[in-house]
This record gives structure tokens, C-alpha cells and sequence, in this order.
């Protein structure tokens, strides 16, 4: 039994005051034998710590910390590849033992505004590496939409930041989302803005942007520079699928990719929301979002240069498609617009087709290849009779001389 210092000083105390062992044992209710231990003691002795329970988490814990080496994953990440490795424990003894020994990392507080259902929606762009396309490395970019007072978010990764990749994008977002609200906020991208002015309504826009928002009929804004926190939601949502999603992420083609990202949005909009502590898809209700049915229909074609190959092919995300076989070796042009593509050689087009899903695929048109083998026929006919020429002897070359040689010879001019 381990005794308090109030309850040693009260022993020692009556001993002091002419108490036996006995009566001290009696007044207290501790046993002689403690108060005799005690009294011989000058110091109490520091508590022994208790060998600590064991956890769950035990077995989880060299992998947490491992993951949390490799980079920023979220809690909630690292909860969800323990369950799947056997931990049958709860999120919050994950959360806290990850708030115990992650990396400190500073964060500024800011302070946020908040947006009315269906007023605005915040876009971002974020790099994400490299990947292998077709044999060349591309940076992979990651397109963010999140609706501000819901927070239903809209991620889509991509192989461009060019602006008919910003426009697509939008109208994705648009799709999956049900429309659109009044305003988007935006930081200074060129896809978007060429020349900022103190006032949004005044900036130089992009030509090819401003003809798409003005025919949905939402409104651009601009954040104000060096103002990061009135895009703070857009811009958590960027590092939050970095941390929550892509880090760590296999994946065979840009389109697993992006149907890995779906999962995991339908998973985020349906949990509660760390700021709001609602769920996104309860507030989304709330949004009123405008319709798209009141939009006309716009196309939005995306440009891309590609080599045709010597056996009439070109390549694209990962696959292969023929063209004429008239047109190998040539330089075409891809028009892409809504899942398929139109090749164009020298202002001609020559074929379309559908993009095809995954990688390694090919998509072959017979017709791209009739006539070619007629014509290889003849061609190796032409080199068959060019090696059937006979072959010619051609004797001694005999000198040709003038007349006047002769001449001379008949007139003895030589001796």
C-alpha cells in the first residue's frame, strides 16, 4: 500500500505525541506493519509507475509511424489501412496517438468568412509530380472544386493546366455537382485572367475563359493578393487530397486514377466536415445550385499534336489508334471534346474515334487500312522485275580517233 503525504505526516504526528503502534494502527485503520514501515521512512519513496495497458494499437503503432515518416497522411487515411490490416479498434484512440507524434508543423490562424448556400464555389489547381504517358514523363495536376457553405467537393486529376483542361474541368464539376453557383473565386491564373484590376469586373479576362463564363452566366472573382485565407477552403482541399488520397497511391492510367478519386469523394462528401461538423451531402441539400438545363450546349475541344507511327498509328493516353495508312510517318492534330477525338492532317480531317477507357488498348478501323495491302503487292512487284533485268557483258572500250588520224597514217606523216 502506498501512503499520501498527508496520511504519513498524520502517522508520524501521533507517534510524536506519545502514540503506540498499536492505537495509530487503530486510529488510522492501516495495519502495524505499514505504520511501522512508515515511520522508519524520512521521505516518502516516489510512486512506481504502473506497467502500462496494453493497446490495440500496439502491433499498428510501427506502421503508423512509419507512414507518418513518408509524408502528411491524415488520421483517417492511416485508420482506414490498419482496419484493413486487422486493427478492430476505433478512429479516435488512431486520432489521438497521431496528434502525439506527428511532425509539428506551424499553421497560422486565420480567420475565414463563410458563404450563403449557392453563392459561391472555390477552384484550384495543384501539382502532383510526374507520371509516364505514352513513353514521355508529364506532370500530373489536380483540378479542386468545393461549393462553400456545403463543402462538397469535386476533384478531377489531369495532364494539362491549359484552359480548354480548366474549362472541361468546370463542366465535370458542373455534372457531378447538378449546376453551378453564382461566383467562382480564383487566385491569379493565366488560364483565367490575363491582367488583374482593383476591381474583378474590370480585369483583363482570358478570351477563350470569358466566353465560357459568360455563357454559363457565373460570375469570376479574383482573391485579393496576398489574401491566402479567403481561399483557405479550396486551398485545405488541395493539401487534403494530397494527404488523405494521393499519397502512397497505385494506379494504372490517368482513368483509374480518376475512378479511384470518385470512391473516395463519395466516401469525404458523406462524413462529417471538421469545420461545419455537418455532413456535406446534408448541407448540399440546402445549395440550390443553378440548373444546367437552362445552359445552351457548349463544346469545349482540347488541342494535342501527335506523330503518326509507320504501322498508322497514333497514341493517346496510354492507347493506340489507326488512321489511313496514306498518312504514317505525318504530323496530325487531335481535336478532343467529350469522349472521343477527330485527327486532322494539314487542316483535313482524316478520322475520328472514341477515346478508349484503361491503357495498353487499341482501336483498329479496317477501312484505315484497305488498299494498303494491294499496294505493297505492287510495290514489291516493281522491285521484283527491277532485279529481273538480264545481265549485259559490255566488251573492251574501243578508242574513238579522228579521221585525220588516218589520214596521217595513209600519208606515211609517221615513220
Amino acid at each position: 500500500i502506498m501512503l499520501k503525504m498527508e496520511e504519513w505526516l498524520l502517522i508520524r504526528d501521533l507517534y510524536s505525541q506519545g502514540f503506540s503502534i498499536s492505537e495509530i494502527s487503530r486510529q488510522t485503520g492501516f495495519d502495524r506493519k505499514t505504520v511501522r514501515k512508515y515511520l522508519l521512512l524520512k521521505t516518502l519513496p516516489e510512486p512506481q509507475k504502473r506497467p502500462g495497458r496494453k493497446s490495440k494499437l500496439d502491433p499498428f503503432k510501427p506502421y503508423i509511424l512509419e507512414k507518418l515518416k513518408e509524408g502528411p497522411y491524415t488520421a483517417s487515411r492511416l485508420y482506414r489501412e490498419i482496419k484493413e490490416m486487422g486493427f478492430d479498434g476505433g478512429k479516435t484512440i488512431v486520432k489521438d496517438f497521431v496528434q502525439k507524434v506527428r511532425p509539428d508543423q506551424g499553421i497560422p490562424a486565420v480567420l475565414r468568412y463563410e458563404t450563403k448556400p449557392g453563392v459561391q464555389a472555390q477552384v484550384d489547381w495543384g501539382e502532383l509530380g510526374t507520371v509516364e504517358v505514352d513513353g514521355k514523363v508529364k506532370k500530373l495536376f489536380c483540378f479542386n472544386m468545393i461549393l462553400g457553405y456545403s463543402r462538397m467537393r469535386y476533384v478531377e486529376f489531369t495532364l494539362s493546366i491549359d484552359t480548354p483542361t480548366l474549362i472541361q474541368c468546370h463542366r465535370n464539376a458542373f455534372e457531378y455537382f447538378g449546376g453551378f453557383t453564382q461566383e467562382i473565386l480564383y487566385d491569379n491564373m493565366k488560364q483565367v485572367v490575363i491582367k488583374r484590376a482593383l476591381k474583378s469586373s474590370d480585369s483583363e479576362w482570358n478570351s477563350q475563359f470569358e466566353d465560357f463564363f459568360k455563357c454559363f452566366g457565373f460570375i469570376p472573382r479574383l482573391c485579393r493578393p496576398y489574401r491566402p485565407q479567403t481561399k483557405g477552403k479550396i486551398e485545405n482541399t488541395v493539401g487534403y487530397v494530397k494527404r488523405d488520397f494521393f499519397l502512397g497511391r497505385q494506379f494504372t492510367s490517368l482513368e483509374d486514377l480518376n475512378g479511384q478519386v470518385n470512391r473516395w469523394l463519395e466516401r469525404v462528401n458523406s462524413t462529417v466536415h471538421g469545420t461545419t461538423y455537418q455532413i456535406p451531402l446534408e448541407r448540399f441539400k440546402e445549395e440550390n445550385l443553378n440548373p444546367l438545363g437552362q445552359v445552351p450546349p457548349y463544346k469545349v475541344i482540347h488541342k494535342e499534336t501527335r506523330k503518326v507511327s509507320r504501322d498508322c498509328y497514333i497514341s493517346f493516353l496510354g492507347n493506340k489508334y489507326s488512321v489511313p495508312y496514306r498518312f504514317a510517318g505525318r504530323t496530325a492534330e487531335l481535336q478532343i471534346f467529350e469522349g472521343k477525338f477527330d485527327v486532322y492532317v494539314d487542316y483535313e480531317k482524316i478520322c475520328e474515334h472514341e477515346i478508349l477507357l484503361g491503357n495498353c488498348r487499341v482501336s483498329r478501323k479496317k477501312e484505315h487500312f484497305q488498299g494498303l495491302l494491294s499496294e505493297i503487292l505492287k510495290e514489291n512487284s516493281k522491285c521484283k522485275k527491277a532485279s529481273q533485268i538480264p545481265l549485259k557483258f559490255s566488251g573492251p572500250e574501243v578508242e574513238k580517233r579522228s579521221l585525220d588520224v588516218y589520214e596521217t597514217f595513209s600519208e606515211g606523216g609517221f615513220e
